[in-house]
């Protein structure tokens, strides 16, 4: 299978581009690298929150105690 990259540009304020440019020097990775990982990580992250969101709002979906929990899983005692 062939992998298909895209280019993109960003307008950063001076901060942000100062704190990427230091990061790199740092861990001596590409600022494309270091953008494209905290792309990555915002993605799953936000994945994961629309899901938990979801499941909040859901009114179908019961509730229970930490207590209830625990017994469901075999960890009272």
């Amino acid at each position: 299978m062939i992998k298909i990259s895209i280019s993109l540009s960003v307008r950063l304020p001076d901060d942000l581009a100062k704190n990427l440019e230091d990061l790199s020097q740092t861990i001596d990775r590409s600022k494309g690298y270091i953008i494209k990982k905290a792309i990555e990580v915002y993605l799953e992250e936000y994945s994961d929150y629309l899901i938990a969101l979801e499941r909040l709002n859901a009114k179908d979906d019961k509730i229970i105690s930490r207590n209830q929990m625990r017994k469901l899983l075999g960890l009272h005692g």
